[in-house]
């Protein structure tokens, strides 16, 4: 399973873009692919349109996946361990939310998700 970022969700809604192309890709190798709901809610917060979001809801056949307890722990243990940033705060969460799934995670922010791999995560490539 792949968690799409939001970032990366942001760019796969545009037909044609690397993303969109790189979807594509993972669909037909028979990828499943989802979202967590704390990437779908910095989605919506957009600006995002009606046709953008129907094609982002299309685009993750996995749906969008609930924050649980075990995640929440998972996030408050990266936060931690990684220097308590506080603008990683979200990052920490989708990271969190993929690791707990046993998912990687397609961001096109590699940077800042770099900091997680060494505590399990996992990038999509």
């Amino acid at each position: 399973m792949i968690f799409l970022d939001t970032d990366f969700l942001i760019e796969a809604v545009v037909p044609g873009s690397p993303e969109d192309l790189q979807v594509e890709r993972w669909l037909l190798a028979g990828e499943i692919l989802a979202v967590s709901a704390v990437a779908w809610t910095e989605f919506l917060n957009g600006p995002v349109d009606a046709v953008q979001i129907h094609r982002g809801r299309g685009l993750i056949t996995a749906g969008i996946e609930d924050f649980t307890e075990v995640q929440a722990v998972e996030a408050a243990r990266l936060f931690n361990a990684t220097g308590r940033r506080r603008r990683q705060k979200f990052d920490c969460l989708i990271a969190a939310a993929a690791i707990a799934s046993g998912a990687r995670l397609a961001t096109r922010n590699t940077a800042d998700f770099q900091l997680f791999v060494s505590h399990g995560l996992q990038l999509a490539t």
